[in-house]
Protein backbone atom coordinates (compact mmCIF):
# COMPACT_ATOMS: atom_id res chain seq x y z
CA UNK A 1 0.00 0.00 0.00
CA UNK A 2 1.50 3.31 -1.03
CA UNK A 3 0.07 6.09 0.73
CA UNK A 4 -0.76 9.29 -1.08
CA UNK A 5 -2.09 12.99 -0.06
CA UNK A 6 -5.44 15.09 -1.05
CA UNK A 7 -5.13 18.88 -1.16
CA UNK A 8 -5.57 19.00 3.16
CA UNK A 9 -2.69 16.80 3.61
CA UNK A 10 -4.80 13.95 4.81
CA UNK A 11 -3.40 10.31 3.56
CA UNK A 12 -5.48 7.97 1.08
CA UNK A 13 -3.81 4.57 0.67
CA UNK A 14 -3.62 2.80 -2.50
CA UNK A 15 -4.55 -0.75 -3.81
CA UNK A 16 -5.99 -2.14 -0.51
CA UNK A 17 -7.34 -5.11 0.03
CA UNK A 18 -11.14 -5.39 -0.06
CA UNK A 19 -11.12 -9.42 0.48
CA UNK A 20 -11.36 -9.12 4.54
CA UNK A 21 -13.55 -5.82 4.92
CA UNK A 22 -16.81 -7.64 3.66
CA UNK A 23 -18.51 -10.40 4.85
CA UNK A 24 -18.23 -12.59 1.45
CA UNK A 25 -14.36 -12.43 2.36
CA UNK A 26 -14.46 -11.92 -1.92
CA UNK A 27 -13.33 -9.37 -3.57
CA UNK A 28 -10.36 -7.49 -5.27
CA UNK A 29 -8.25 -4.17 -4.22
CA UNK A 30 -9.41 -0.71 -3.93
CA UNK A 31 -7.55 1.68 -6.55
CA UNK A 32 -8.01 4.27 -3.38
CA UNK A 33 -9.11 3.74 0.45
CA UNK A 34 -9.75 6.02 3.79
CA UNK A 35 -11.51 6.05 7.01
CA UNK A 36 -13.98 8.65 7.68
CA UNK A 37 -14.49 9.30 11.06
CA UNK A 38 -15.95 12.77 11.21
CA UNK A 39 -18.05 14.69 8.44
CA UNK A 40 -14.77 16.72 7.87
CA UNK A 41 -12.78 13.69 6.89
CA UNK A 42 -15.93 12.82 4.54
CA UNK A 43 -15.19 16.58 2.67
CA UNK A 44 -12.14 15.78 2.31
CA UNK A 45 -12.59 12.11 0.51
CA UNK A 46 -14.84 14.05 -1.66
CA UNK A 47 -12.67 17.16 -2.01
CA UNK A 48 -10.21 13.70 -3.04
CA UNK A 49 -12.45 12.29 -5.47
CA UNK A 50 -13.82 15.09 -6.97
CA UNK A 51 -9.97 16.39 -8.05
CA UNK A 52 -9.17 13.57 -9.55
CA UNK A 53 -12.25 12.39 -11.21
CA UNK A 54 -12.91 9.16 -8.96
CA UNK A 55 -16.08 7.21 -8.99
CA UNK A 56 -16.45 6.83 -4.72
CA UNK A 57 -18.04 3.84 -3.26
CA UNK A 58 -19.07 4.18 0.87
CA UNK A 59 -18.57 1.03 2.78
CA UNK A 60 -20.11 0.14 6.05
CA UNK A 61 -19.56 -3.86 7.59
CA UNK A 62 -19.21 -4.98 4.08
CA UNK A 63 -22.17 -7.28 4.73
CA UNK A 64 -24.39 -6.57 1.56
CA UNK A 65 -22.59 -6.73 -0.69
CA UNK A 66 -20.13 -8.37 -3.20
CA UNK A 67 -16.86 -7.24 -4.20
CA UNK A 68 -16.01 -8.12 -7.65
CA UNK A 69 -12.37 -9.58 -7.96
CA UNK A 70 -11.31 -6.74 -10.23
CA UNK A 71 -11.71 -4.83 -7.10
CA UNK A 72 -13.13 -1.24 -7.24
CA UNK A 73 -11.13 1.50 -9.22
CA UNK A 74 -12.07 4.48 -7.79
CA UNK A 75 -12.16 5.89 -3.95
CA UNK A 76 -13.76 3.36 -1.32
CA UNK A 77 -14.45 4.98 1.99
CA UNK A 78 -15.04 3.01 5.19
CA UNK A 79 -17.59 5.02 7.06
CA UNK A 80 -16.52 5.31 10.66
CA UNK A 81 -18.32 7.70 12.21
CA UNK A 82 -19.24 6.70 16.10
CA UNK A 83 -21.68 8.03 18.40
CA UNK A 84 -25.21 7.55 20.39
CA UNK A 85 -26.82 10.39 22.01
CA UNK A 86 -30.32 10.01 23.73
CA UNK A 87 -32.71 12.81 23.16
CA UNK A 88 -36.24 13.35 25.35
CA UNK A 89 -38.93 13.50 23.54
CA UNK A 90 -43.13 14.02 24.15
CA UNK A 91 -45.28 11.69 24.43
CA UNK A 92 -42.79 9.44 26.04
CA UNK A 93 -40.69 8.28 23.07
CA UNK A 94 -36.93 8.71 23.27
CA UNK A 95 -34.82 9.90 19.80
CA UNK A 96 -31.48 8.13 19.46
CA UNK A 97 -28.98 9.43 17.05
CA UNK A 98 -26.22 7.22 15.72
CA UNK A 99 -23.26 7.69 13.81
CA UNK A 100 -23.29 5.96 10.17
CA UNK A 101 -20.41 4.08 11.28
CA UNK A 102 -21.83 2.21 14.44
CA UNK A 103 -22.79 -1.83 14.57
CA UNK A 104 -26.24 -2.21 13.94
CA UNK A 105 -26.82 -5.05 16.31
CA UNK A 106 -24.60 -2.79 19.48
CA UNK A 107 -27.21 -0.22 18.37
CA UNK A 108 -30.33 -2.65 18.85
CA UNK A 109 -29.10 -3.84 21.96
CA UNK A 110 -28.22 -0.93 23.89
CA UNK A 111 -32.00 0.70 22.88
CA UNK A 112 -33.49 -2.74 24.32
CA UNK A 113 -31.10 -2.37 27.28
CA UNK A 114 -32.37 1.15 28.26
CA UNK A 115 -36.07 -0.65 27.56
CA UNK A 116 -36.92 1.48 24.71
CA UNK A 117 -39.12 -0.42 21.75
CA UNK A 118 -38.43 -0.10 17.99
CA UNK A 119 -35.42 -2.11 17.03
CA UNK A 120 -35.98 -5.31 18.57
CA UNK A 121 -37.33 -7.37 16.14
CA UNK A 122 -34.24 -6.37 13.74
CA UNK A 123 -31.92 -8.09 15.91
CA UNK A 124 -28.84 -9.15 14.59
CA UNK A 125 -29.03 -8.29 11.83
CA UNK A 126 -25.18 -7.62 9.94
CA UNK A 127 -24.01 -4.54 9.24
CA UNK A 128 -23.83 -0.59 10.11
CA UNK A 129 -26.28 1.98 11.52
CA UNK A 130 -25.50 3.96 8.59
CA UNK A 131 -26.33 0.73 6.22
CA UNK A 132 -29.52 0.48 7.48
CA UNK A 133 -32.35 2.96 5.54
CA UNK A 134 -30.11 2.47 2.21
CA UNK A 135 -32.11 -0.99 1.61
CA UNK A 136 -34.90 0.14 4.59
CA UNK A 137 -33.53 -3.33 6.49
CA UNK A 138 -36.68 -5.09 8.18
CA UNK A 139 -37.38 -8.47 9.57
CA UNK A 140 -40.26 -10.50 11.30
CA UNK A 141 -42.79 -7.68 10.50
CA UNK A 142 -40.73 -4.79 11.27
CA UNK A 143 -39.00 -2.09 8.53
CA UNK A 144 -36.59 0.26 9.73
CA UNK A 145 -38.36 3.22 8.31
CA UNK A 146 -41.10 2.80 10.26
CA UNK A 147 -38.97 4.61 13.27
CA UNK A 148 -36.41 6.85 11.19
CA UNK A 149 -37.45 10.06 12.66
CA UNK A 150 -34.00 11.64 9.67
CA UNK A 151 -31.32 10.54 8.13
CA UNK A 152 -28.65 13.25 8.16
CA UNK A 153 -26.64 13.27 4.90
CA UNK A 154 -23.24 15.02 3.02
CA UNK A 155 -24.37 15.74 -0.75
CA UNK A 156 -21.61 15.93 -2.90
CA UNK A 157 -23.42 18.08 -5.39
CA UNK A 158 -23.31 20.62 -3.37
CA UNK A 159 -20.83 20.16 -0.77
CA UNK A 160 -22.65 20.62 2.52
CA UNK A 161 -24.48 18.82 5.32
CA UNK A 162 -28.34 18.08 4.87
CA UNK A 163 -31.19 16.72 6.90
CA UNK A 164 -33.74 14.30 5.35
CA UNK A 165 -36.73 13.63 6.71
CA UNK A 166 -38.66 10.14 6.86
CA UNK A 167 -41.15 11.64 3.40
CA UNK A 168 -37.86 12.85 1.72
CA UNK A 169 -35.89 9.15 1.67
CA UNK A 170 -38.91 7.78 -0.31
CA UNK A 171 -38.68 4.69 1.85
CA UNK A 172 -40.37 1.11 0.17
CA UNK A 173 -40.00 -2.38 0.70
CA UNK A 174 -36.46 -2.65 0.49
CA UNK A 175 -36.04 0.55 -1.35
CA UNK A 176 -35.26 4.40 -0.63
CA UNK A 177 -33.82 7.41 -1.97
CA UNK A 178 -30.43 5.99 -1.43
CA UNK A 179 -31.09 3.48 -4.66
CA UNK A 180 -31.83 6.38 -7.01
CA UNK A 181 -30.39 8.36 -9.36
CA UNK A 182 -31.66 11.38 -7.04
CA UNK A 183 -29.98 10.15 -4.25
CA UNK A 184 -26.37 8.39 -5.47
CA UNK A 185 -24.42 11.92 -4.35
CA UNK A 186 -26.14 11.63 -0.69
CA UNK A 187 -23.57 9.89 2.07
CA UNK A 188 -25.23 9.14 5.23
CA UNK A 189 -23.72 10.58 7.95
CA UNK A 190 -25.79 9.76 11.19
CA UNK A 191 -29.63 8.46 11.48
CA UNK A 192 -32.43 9.31 14.01
CA UNK A 193 -34.80 6.65 15.16
CA UNK A 194 -37.85 7.51 17.58
CA UNK A 195 -38.40 5.02 19.84
CA UNK A 196 -41.07 4.44 22.65
CA UNK A 197 -40.55 4.05 25.86
CA UNK A 198 -41.56 0.22 26.28
CA UNK A 199 -44.24 -1.27 28.65
CA UNK A 200 -45.53 -4.77 29.21
CA UNK A 201 -48.84 -4.05 28.06
CA UNK A 202 -47.80 -2.38 24.70
CA UNK A 203 -48.13 -4.76 21.90
CA UNK A 204 -45.44 -6.04 19.91
CA UNK A 205 -44.48 -7.66 16.44
CA UNK A 206 -45.05 -10.85 17.41
CA UNK A 207 -47.26 -12.63 14.63
CA UNK A 208 -44.64 -13.88 12.69
CA UNK A 209 -44.76 -17.79 12.87
CA UNK A 210 -40.92 -18.20 13.73
CA UNK A 211 -41.61 -15.95 16.90
CA UNK A 212 -44.93 -17.36 17.78
CA UNK A 213 -43.04 -20.66 18.08
CA UNK A 214 -40.49 -19.58 19.96
CA UNK A 215 -42.49 -18.25 22.58
CA UNK A 216 -44.99 -20.56 22.88
CA UNK A 217 -41.76 -22.75 23.33
CA UNK A 218 -40.68 -20.48 25.57
CA UNK A 219 -44.28 -20.21 27.60
CA UNK A 220 -44.09 -16.78 26.91
CA UNK A 221 -47.53 -15.01 26.67
CA UNK A 222 -46.18 -11.13 27.86
CA UNK A 223 -43.29 -10.71 26.38
CA UNK A 224 -41.29 -8.14 27.41
CA UNK A 225 -38.78 -6.10 24.84
CA UNK A 226 -35.90 -7.64 26.21
CA UNK A 227 -38.05 -11.41 25.62
CA UNK A 228 -38.63 -10.21 21.77
CA UNK A 229 -34.49 -9.44 21.15
CA UNK A 230 -33.69 -12.66 22.84
CA UNK A 231 -35.90 -15.02 21.01
CA UNK A 232 -35.22 -13.49 17.49
CA UNK A 233 -31.54 -13.75 18.40
CA UNK A 234 -31.59 -17.28 18.94
CA UNK A 235 -33.96 -17.76 16.01
CA UNK A 236 -31.37 -16.43 13.41
CA UNK A 237 -28.47 -17.77 15.09
CA UNK A 238 -29.92 -21.21 14.87
CA UNK A 239 -31.15 -20.24 10.66
CA UNK A 240 -27.59 -18.10 9.34
CA UNK A 241 -24.47 -19.17 8.64
CA UNK A 242 -21.67 -18.14 11.45
CA UNK A 243 -19.92 -15.25 9.80
CA UNK A 244 -16.60 -16.83 11.56
CA UNK A 245 -16.97 -19.59 9.18
CA UNK A 246 -17.99 -18.91 6.14
CA UNK A 247 -18.64 -16.45 4.37
CA UNK A 248 -22.15 -14.41 3.06
CA UNK A 249 -23.88 -11.44 3.05
CA UNK A 250 -26.85 -12.91 4.74
CA UNK A 251 -30.26 -12.42 2.62
CA UNK A 252 -28.93 -12.68 -1.06
CA UNK A 253 -32.83 -12.07 -2.66
CA UNK A 254 -35.78 -9.95 -1.87
CA UNK A 255 -39.52 -11.61 -0.65
CA UNK A 256 -41.25 -11.23 -3.82
CA UNK A 257 -44.66 -9.38 -3.77
CA UNK A 258 -47.08 -10.44 -5.57
CA UNK A 259 -51.08 -9.82 -6.70
CA UNK A 260 -53.88 -11.07 -4.52
CA UNK A 261 -54.63 -13.24 -7.18
CA UNK A 262 -51.80 -14.79 -7.78
CA UNK A 263 -51.07 -15.60 -4.27
CA UNK A 264 -54.57 -17.03 -4.91
CA UNK A 265 -53.49 -19.40 -7.74
CA UNK A 266 -50.01 -20.25 -5.75
CA UNK A 267 -52.30 -21.73 -2.67
CA UNK A 268 -54.07 -24.28 -5.10
CA UNK A 269 -51.04 -25.86 -5.68
CA UNK A 270 -49.20 -24.98 -2.14
CA UNK A 271 -51.85 -24.67 0.53
CA UNK A 272 -49.11 -24.15 3.07
CA UNK A 273 -47.83 -21.02 1.33
CA UNK A 274 -47.41 -18.27 3.89
CA UNK A 275 -48.08 -14.52 2.91
CA UNK A 276 -48.67 -10.98 4.25
CA UNK A 277 -50.91 -8.43 3.10
CA UNK A 278 -48.71 -5.61 2.42
CA UNK A 279 -51.15 -2.90 1.21
CA UNK A 280 -54.42 -3.38 -1.68
CA UNK A 281 -54.10 -6.41 -3.21
CA UNK A 282 -50.56 -7.65 -2.76
CA UNK A 283 -48.65 -10.08 -1.06
CA UNK A 284 -45.49 -10.24 0.36
CA UNK A 285 -44.93 -14.47 0.49
CA UNK A 286 -40.89 -15.82 1.83
CA UNK A 287 -38.56 -16.70 -0.76
CA UNK A 288 -37.03 -18.92 1.51
CA UNK A 289 -40.38 -21.29 1.50
CA UNK A 290 -40.24 -21.04 -2.28
CA UNK A 291 -36.55 -21.70 -2.80
CA UNK A 292 -37.23 -24.84 -0.26
CA UNK A 293 -40.96 -25.61 -0.88
CA UNK A 294 -41.63 -25.20 -4.39
CA UNK A 295 -38.55 -25.11 -5.63
CA UNK A 296 -36.64 -27.89 -3.82
CA UNK A 297 -32.99 -25.90 -3.59
CA UNK A 298 -32.50 -25.66 0.16
CA UNK A 299 -28.97 -26.67 0.56
CA UNK A 300 -28.53 -26.74 -2.91
CA UNK A 301 -24.71 -26.00 -3.90
CA UNK A 302 -21.89 -25.87 -7.20
CA UNK A 303 -18.58 -26.00 -6.35
CA UNK A 304 -17.57 -23.91 -3.38
CA UNK A 305 -21.23 -21.71 -3.45
CA UNK A 306 -24.48 -22.87 -1.79
CA UNK A 307 -27.79 -22.22 -0.54
CA UNK A 308 -27.00 -22.39 3.63
CA UNK A 309 -29.10 -25.36 4.59
CA UNK A 310 -30.76 -24.12 7.36
CA UNK A 311 -32.07 -20.84 5.47
CA UNK A 312 -32.05 -21.20 1.75
CA UNK A 313 -32.19 -16.96 1.52
CA UNK A 314 -28.83 -16.77 2.14
CA UNK A 315 -25.78 -17.44 -0.16
CA UNK A 316 -22.60 -19.06 1.38
CA UNK A 317 -18.97 -18.86 0.44
CA UNK A 318 -18.00 -22.19 1.60
CA UNK A 319 -14.51 -21.19 1.33
CA UNK A 320 -12.16 -20.18 -1.83
CA UNK A 321 -15.08 -18.97 -4.39
CA UNK A 322 -14.79 -16.05 -6.57
CA UNK A 323 -17.36 -13.03 -6.99
CA UNK A 324 -17.76 -13.94 -10.11
CA UNK A 325 -18.46 -17.76 -9.11
CA UNK A 326 -21.02 -16.24 -6.35
CA UNK A 327 -22.33 -14.21 -9.04
CA UNK A 328 -23.24 -16.97 -11.03
CA UNK A 329 -24.72 -18.81 -8.73
CA UNK A 330 -26.98 -16.26 -7.93
CA UNK A 331 -28.18 -15.86 -11.31
CA UNK A 332 -28.88 -19.77 -11.67
CA UNK A 333 -31.15 -19.47 -8.66
CA UNK A 334 -32.98 -16.94 -10.21
CA UNK A 335 -33.31 -19.07 -13.75
CA UNK A 336 -34.68 -22.01 -11.88
CA UNK A 337 -37.66 -19.92 -9.82
CA UNK A 338 -38.28 -18.55 -13.12
CA UNK A 339 -38.44 -21.71 -14.64
CA UNK A 340 -40.27 -23.34 -11.58
CA UNK A 341 -42.62 -20.38 -10.56
CA UNK A 342 -43.17 -17.67 -12.80
CA UNK A 343 -41.33 -15.23 -10.18
CA UNK A 344 -38.45 -13.00 -11.48
CA UNK A 345 -36.68 -12.29 -8.11
CA UNK A 346 -34.66 -9.33 -7.43
CA UNK A 347 -31.35 -9.70 -5.19
CA UNK A 348 -30.90 -7.20 -1.96
CA UNK A 349 -27.03 -7.59 -2.34
CA UNK A 350 -25.08 -4.76 -4.39
CA UNK A 351 -22.76 -5.64 -7.04
CA UNK A 352 -19.35 -3.43 -6.48
CA UNK A 353 -16.87 -3.27 -9.32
Amino acid sequence: MLPTKNSNGRKILENVSLKELTTFKVGGRARYFCVAKNLAKVTEAMDFAKKNKLPVFILGCGSNILVSNKGFSGLVVKMDILGVEFVEKAGGKVEIIAGAGENWDDLVRLTVEKNLHGLENLSLIPGSVGAAPVQNIGAYGVEVASVISFVEIFDRKTAEAKILNKEACRFNYRQSIFQTPAGKNFIIVRIGFLLNKSKRKKPFKTDYPDVQEWLKREKISAPTIADIRRGIVEIRTKKLPNLAEVGTAGSFFKNPIISDAQFKKFKVMFPDLPGVAVGKNKVKIFLAWVLDKMCGLKGFSIGKVGLHKNQPLVIVNYGGATAGEIKSFAEKIAIIVKEKTGLAIKREVEYVG
